[in-house]
């Protein structure tokens, strides 16, 4: 398949007021595409759009809601006559707590938005990137191929959406189209910032070896998506270190599963965030 070139296209992105998805629009626009943000906060959407120029437009979409995500998509259409590319960017993460805990309203929410979300963004997105023979991008993560321990509502959910982007590519491929997957490990967003300032989690991440911790910023991680998309690429990998264990997980994860089960300083973490969640609904 040829590559994507992106000069005169049109690109829908979800979660696009902020962080990845906001510098994937960057990316994008600088590449020549015209640009259609979505995401929850009206005012915010727009006002990040703007920063983008005039081939740019900022539409308020709650993803879980499959009329809204019809809505955006068709005022998307309306506007630039054509969608392209659809980066499916949404994306929140869970309380860190486990699932013997965790509330049931927060569980389904994860999975609302990170699975369903992303269902609903391809579903209605897709009759229109055929016609154009365009490409799909799903966000994923490192989560989707590692353990997921008190971030298990969000491993599930990117674990399926690497499922759904991989049948995608290989359904879409007799018709022209392309799909990819993205895996990110962790990056300098308010998500991550808000995750890493609960002190369990803080505790999981210093049991992670050093090598896997690097964070890149925002703009790093929309620049390595939109090159992805040019490519046409099936998997954007970012930091590049966890390429590796992307190749070698088969071997790897059944070796970190029972690292993590012996770990003392995880089980402490565990514990203590149980006794915590069940402290402040006594």
């Amino acid at each position: 398949m040829e590559p994507l070139n992106l000069s005169g296209r049109v690109a829908l992105i979800t979660g696009g007021a902020r962080g990845i998805g906001l510098e994937t629009g960057r990316a994008l626009y600088a590449r020549g595409a015209s640009v259609a943000l979505l995401d929850l906060d009206r005012s915010a959407t727009e006002a990040a759009a703007a920063t983008l120029g005039e081939r740019s437009l900022g539409l308020e979409c709650d993803v879980t809601d499959p009329g809204s995500v019809k809505l955006a998509v068709e005022a998307t259409v309306q506007r630039f006559e054509r969608l392209d590319v659809a980066v499916a960017n949404a994306g929140i993460a869970q309380s860190i707590e486990t699932c013997r805990t965790i509330d049931d309203a927060t569980f389904d929410r994860v999975i609302a938005v990170d699975l369903h979300g992303v269902v609903n963004t391809v579903r209605h997105c897709l009759p229109h990137v055929l016609e154009q023979r365009g490409h799909l991008l799903l966000i994923a993560s490192i989560y989707a191929f590692m353990n997921g321990t008190l971030q298990a509502s969000y491993a599930m959910s990117k674990a399926a959406v690497e499922q759904y982007g991989r049948a995608l590519r290989s359904e879409l491929a007799p018709h022209g189209v392309s799909a990819g997957v993205g895996y990110f490990g962790f990056v300098d967003t308010a998500m991550v910032a808000d995750a890493l300032a609960d002190p369990v989690a803080d505790r999981m991440l210093e049991s992670t070896p050093r090598l896997l911790r690097k964070k890149i910023s925002p703009a790093e991680a929309g620049e390595a998506l939109a090159a992805g998309i040019e490519r046409r690429a099936a998997r954007t990998v970012r930091p590049r270190r966890w390429l590796g264990w992307w190749h070698l997980r088969g071997i790897l994860n059944p070796l970190a599963d029972r690292w993590t089960e012996r770990q003392p300083e995880i089980a402490v973490a565990i514990a203590d965030s149980e006794r915590a969640t069940l402290t402040d609904r006594s």
